[in-house]
């Protein structure tokens, strides 16, 4: 899927210029192409290779959407952009996405958390549908293709510089090119005229400030609850230990909810986890008294309490002050409360974050008041249009950020097709 470079000065003309080579520009080239297949449509993407996005996505397995979820339900699920998501979807829901893919041959799988793959577990299947689709319904794709400029033409249409010095003049424009992280997605979206809320990454994994759980990197808790006192945020679900810290589905989403207020305290603050959400403090308490009648001769830290991981375990009952070779018999009713405290309400320091490499999303974007969602067109520049991550949208992991893409990129392509006749 590589393409050679152009030589500079040259001039294309084609009726929808589309950049960006992700996942939304494709599918807007796609849906514009199959509804309209007299349109010259090309897609310009920077890099060297497509959909570089879809490729790493979900592990390399791509999480292309979700399911089961009503239409409202699905759109609670993005931090910023509901209710707006809310009217895109009713016109390209995710039960589209799963009919779009499956009549292209590809077969679905929907895990027990509402993740829906490929069932051949490669990112792979999917690039090659798109690429595929894209092909047959007449798509041109340019790799090597970054845009420099963008520049309103007299009467109508759009002259796109690149960096290599080659043009392009177009009759409709599609801005696809991802969260505006990069300058040069920002500056082509403002040199149109247009306001963007600040840009700040959402689900990203949270560096420690303690050196405990790091030493247990690896392992996971499928039930657990993480909170940030002060700022009204708390997520349930898998918890993941890493070597710099946490990560997993609860942080994760704690991360996009909180995407706003953990970038303005610099990524440094206090955070809690319930290891047992469903147990209570006089439950433990119960469970400490009948292992000290029970297992007394036992040391604390090799009986693990079910369902804690053996080595969580282990660290708990050391931050709560208990040696090696303390038994349950001669365990001082101290100490299990710190145990007790330890296991439903562990406090921790976060003291920075990392990407999240599957999915690197980004809060932020296009102010969604300046496009006409109904044909995810400009309100300030006829012609121009949007889609995907550049648009303030988006949402927790879980794949609601690639329906997105899909739903966004959908519109965009029907409504460039129906307006940019020959």
């Amino acid at each position: 899927m590589k393409e050679k470079l152009e030589g500079e000065g040259q001039t294309d003309r084609t009726d929808v210029a589309i950049i960006g080579g992700g996942a939304a520009g494709f599918f807007a080239a796609i849906a514009c192409a199959a509804a309209n297949p007299e349109l010259k449509v090309a897609v310009y993407e920077k890099s060297s290779a497509f959909l570089s996005k879809v490729r790493i996505s979900g592990g390399g397995r791509c999480n292309v959407t979700h399911r089961p979820l009503e239409t409202r339900d699905f759109a609670a699920r993005y931090p910023r952009g509901e209710r707006s998501l809310l009217s895109l979807l009713h016109r390209f829901a995710p039960r589209d996405t799963l009919e779009w893919f499956e009549a292209r041959g590809v077969r679905l799988k929907t895990e027990a958390d509402g993740r829906v793959f490929p069932t051949t577990d490669s990112s792979q299947t999917i690039i090659d549908c798109l690429v595929d689709s894209a092909r047959g319904a007449g798509v041109s794709l340019h790799a090597h293709h970054e845009a420099r400029a963008l520049e309103r033409i007299q009467g109508g249409g759009f002259r796109v510089r690149f960096v290599s010095g080659k043009e392009t003049v177009t009759r409709k424009l599609l801005l696809a090119t991802g969260g505006v992280r990069s300058t040069s997605a920002a500056a082509l979206a403002e040199s149109s005229g247009h306001s963007l809320n600040d840009c700040v990454p959402s689900l990203f994994t949270l560096h420690l400030q303690e050196s405990w759980l790091k030493q247990i990197a690896g392992t996971s808790v499928a039930d657990a609850i993480i909170s940030v006192p002060g700022m009204s945020l708390k997520e349930r679900g898998p918890i993941l230990a890493t070597h710099w810290g946490l990560s997993g589905p609860a942080v994760l989403r704690l991360s996009a909810w909180g995407a706003r207020k953990l970038h303005a305290v610099n990524y440094c603050f206090p955070a809690c986890i319930q290891w047992l959400p469903n147990t209570s403090p006089e439950a433990l308490e119960a469970a400490w008294k009948d292992r000290r009648e029970r297992m007394g001769a036992r040391t604390v830290m090799n009986c693990p309490l079910s369902p804690l991981p053996a080595r969580l375990w282990e660290q708990l009952a050391i931050q709560a002050g208990f040696g090696r070779d303390d038994r349950w018999s001669k365990a001082p009713r101290g100490l299990l409360s710190r145990l007790t405290e330890q296991v439903l309400n562990s406090r921790i320091t976060v003291m920075g974050k990392s990407l999240n490499k599957e999915e690197f999303v980004t809060c932020g974007g296009i102010q969604l008041d300046q496009i006409n969602l109904r044909r995810m067109e400009s309100r300030l520049v006829p012609g121009l249009h949007f889609a995907g991550e550049l648009i303030d949208i988006d949402g927790i992991t879980g794949g609601f950020n690639f329906q997105a893409a899909w739903t966004t990129g959908w519109i965009a392509g029907q409504s460039m097709a129906e307006e940019a006749h020959p």
